[in-house]
């Protein structure tokens, strides 16, 4: 039996941060109903033009979606409904939102006392920033993170999202750890949570380092203590590297390279010379890489136990030997999208994956089958989509 059986959960939520959280608990077995506009859904959707982008397919399997105009009487009926039976909420509007469509918390707690509401936001529910928009590079750049990325002199915003993916694992944490409570007081609670706090919260060596020793942060500041490198081969492939602490590694890397000489340079002898002079250490190593193509320098690194990977992008890495091994990706058939691909969660339960995967729906796909669950006949649908409702 999964992990969340019987757990019932509603989403008010769009693009990441609270479609994330929602199907971190469906992977575990909760049934989640994603509520929707009926005027495009989650904007999500039409990414790529259409209602079923691959962005949207990312973060939305193994959940229901239901249409609901919510500003309607009788649209706020219906969700209060699926509250009084629900055991979480998930919403990632902003501060006020809520309150304005008539599901403050207090109504929410009068219909259900057990509800656990988690609220996603971008900065918080108070605060001068409370009304702000955020997105994901704005909570990168407030929380300090983007400044350990970008090159001041060239500043270019570049890779997947973080700040989004990262909210969304912490709202589903906070969930998990008030489901459990519940179990012992009957009550439900509050969560919130923030993509500036969350992110923040995802990296703090830096601030640490900083208060503590008073140490500046930059781009370099982790790879050249963790001695992080990467380096482009003779076939033009890259290849990194990541020694940390321990000598062994060092030395594996040295033999691997037939580079003695580094073990007595001047300027590398030592770790803490490591640190000092990365760049040049980065520059002369560099150097040696670029006379072998990647395939020889991984069968050398491999040898000498030296923690290293090829850099893959996302063609490669399906088809790479280990990641076919694990099965990590799947495909699934949803009856009028097609094909749908997407990656397992990265759990084994017992030896076994949490559970069955399906798609993501289509606008509304589930709309009817919910309303049937609610007590209301098909002549009553019929009415509530005449009258746009649903």
């Amino acid at each position: 039996m999964p992990a969340l059986d019987g757990i019932r959960v509603i989403e008010l939520t769009t693009m990441i941060t609270g479609p994330l959280a929602g199907m971190l608990l469906a992977d575990l077995g909760a049934s989640v109903t994603k509520i929707e506009n009926r005027d495009g859904g989650d904007p999500f959707r039409s990414f790529r033009g259409g209602r079923y982008s691959g962005h949207f397919i990312s973060y939305n399997r193994n959940k229901r979606s239901l249409t609901l105009d919510l500003r309607s009487p009788q649209g706020k009926e219906i969700c209060l409904k699926l509250v009084r039976q629900a055991d979480v909420l998930i919403d990632n509007f902003r501060p006020g939102v809520l309150d304005r469509l008539g599901f403050g918390d207090a109504i929410l707690r009068d219909a259900n006392p057990r509800l656990i509401h988690a609220s996603i936001t971008g900065f918080g529910a108070s605060g001068p920033y409370r009304d702000r928009p955020s997105y994901d590079a704005v909570a990168q750049s407030l929380s300090g993170v983007l400044s350990q990325f970008i090159d001041p002199e060239m500043p270019e915003v570049g890779g997947p999202t973080l700040s989004d993916n990262i909210s969304g694992f912490y709202a589903a944490y906070g969930i998990l750890g008030a489901l459990y409570e519940r179990e012992r007081t009957g009550k439900g609670r509050r969560i919130e949570t923030s993509m500036l706090e969350a992110t923040i919260a995802f990296a703090p060596d830096g601030f640490i380092n900083y208060q503590r020793h008073g140490m500046k942060i930059g781009p370099r500041s982790r790879v050249s203590v963790s001695q992080s490198f990467a380096f482009r081969c003779s076939d033009g492939r890259v290849i990194a590297l990541h020694l940390s602490s321990q000598a062994k590694f060092w030395e594996g890397l040295v033999a691997a390279l037939e580079r003695g000489d580094l073990l007595t340079h001047p300027d590398f002898a030592t770790r803490e010379q490591r640190i000092a002079n990365y760049r040049a250490l980065r520059v002369e190593m560099g150097k040696t890489f670029a006379t072998r193509p990647r395939d020889e320098w991984a069968a050398r690194l491999e040898a000498q136990d030296v923690p290293f990977a090829p850099v893959l992008n996302v063609e490669e890495v399906p088809e790479d030997p280990q990641v076919r091994h694990l099965g990590t990706f799947y495909k699934v058939e949803h009856p009028t999208e097609g094909e749908v691909p997407g990656a397992y969660p990265p759990l084994l339960i017992d030896g076994e994956r949490p559970g069955a995967i399906t798609p993501p729906p289509t606008l509304g796909e589930h709309t009817d089958a919910i309303l049937a669950e609610l007590g209301f006949d098909p002549t009553q649908a019929a009415d509530l989509k005449a009258r746009k409702v649903v």
